[in-house]
């Protein structure tokens, strides 16, 4: 069997090396030692100076939203994961809509100002698949109309602009380090911004808005993460360049085979790396996808439908809308097995499959 994806995990004593410490503290959460020097390595890993380690990616999202005291409306993609929308409407705000770019499947920049209204506070847009929105435009277009910029980066771990951290940009970006991304603490996620105010007043929104052991300063919430993840994550960041350079070479290896594949990769960022998060193919039609998709799993391989449906014409809290190039792509992508552990050889068979059905 060939899942869609699987967690790295280093080797199991090199964690139990860190339990055995976590155990003499008696220290589990409320940002202890390990969660504290993961933050600082990830700054440096990242060349940031400024970072929370939170909960999740999710819990990210909604702190952003509070801390930037959005309301009304906030533009967004109806392509992508479901936190991205459902984080809105649970601050309390109102998603907006926008087509994405038939290429690159980020939201179309050229879209935006036209649903822009007295009510919009907001732009969140996601780097989908860690491919880089284009945030020059979305920079532009927040500074004429005064709005807030949000980066969903959940996918975007190590993604870099000429060098320059793709989470250096918007008001607040974020980042989900769940299992499945390609560089995790089990659960968990990241907040970035270069305000420092903005900085402090997440600290204490992340912490239920406590400013020492008897005062409150802010509205917040429990968005701390543990030891045991921090320790994770510690170690995951060691095998972050070979997690990388595994997935560049399977990468290359789905690309090399199906050159004849009636289907087409997105177009990446022209200035930016590449990560390898996912291997996701736009077919032709969905016919095609769905017969590849079924064929694949017949053989126990599994891959996911990534995004679909639309979030504008799925969630059962919000007004059915379609897109139509989002609607389009929705039918007919489809993400295939990409995880450090999946051989050149079973590339070779997923590849030999969806040919042999496509010709069939």
């Amino acid at each position: 069997m060939i899942p869609v994806t699987k967690p790295f995990l280093p080797p199991q004593e090199e964690y139990s090396k860190y339990l055995t410490g976590i155990w003499q503290r008696n220290w589990l959460t409320n940002m202890g030692p390990l969660a504290s020097e993961l933050e600082m390595k990830l700054k440096g890993h990242l060349n940031l100076n400024h970072l929370l380690f939170v909960t999740n990616g999710t819990v990210a999202l909604q702190m952003a939203i509070k801390a930037l005291d959005l309301k009304g409306e906030i533009i967004t993609t109806p392509f992508s994961f479901i936190a991205t929308t459902s984080s809105i409407v649970w601050e309390g705000c109102q998603p907006v809509f926008v087509d994405i770019n038939e290429d690159s499947l980020n939201i179309d920049a050229t879209k935006i100002e036209a649903a822009i209204t007295k009510n919009t506070t907001a732009i969140l847009a996601t780097h989908v698949y860690g491919n880089p929105c284009d945030v020059l435009a979305i920079e532009k277009i927040a500074k004429k109309f005064n709005l807030k910029v949000i980066y969903d980066g959940a996918h975007a771990f190590g993604v870099q602009i000429k060098g320059k951290s793709i989470f250096e940009y918007g008001d607040i970006s974020t980042c989900s380090l769940h299992a499945t991304k390609l560089y995790h603490s089990i659960e968990g996620g990241l907040v970035f911004t270069k305000d420092t105010a903005l900085l402090k007043k997440l600290a204490y929104i992340r912490n239920f808005g406590f400013d020492g052991p008897e005062a409150f300063v802010e509205l917040g919430i429990n968005g701390k993460n543990s030891e045991f993840h921090a320790a994770m994550g510690l170690i995951n960041l060691d095998y972050i360049a070979q997690i990388n350079q595994k997935r560049k070479v399977l990468t290359e290896r789905y690309d090399d085979k199906l050159k004849t594949l009636k289907a087409r990769r997105p177009s990446w960022h022209n200035n930016s790396s590449n990560n390898y998060a996912y291997y996701p193919i736009v077919f032709e039609n969905e016919e095609l996808m769905l017969k590849c998709m079924e064929y694949l799993k017949s053989n126990e391989i599994y891959t996911r439908r990534y995004f679909y449906p639309s979030l504008a014409s799925t969630l059962p809290y919000l007004e059915h809308q379609n897109f139509e190039i989002t609607d389009k792509i929705a039918k007919c992508v489809l993400c295939l097995p990409m995880y450090p552990d999946l051989s050149l050889e079973e590339v070779d068979l997923i590849c030999r499959l969806m040919l042999r059905i496509q010709n069939n």
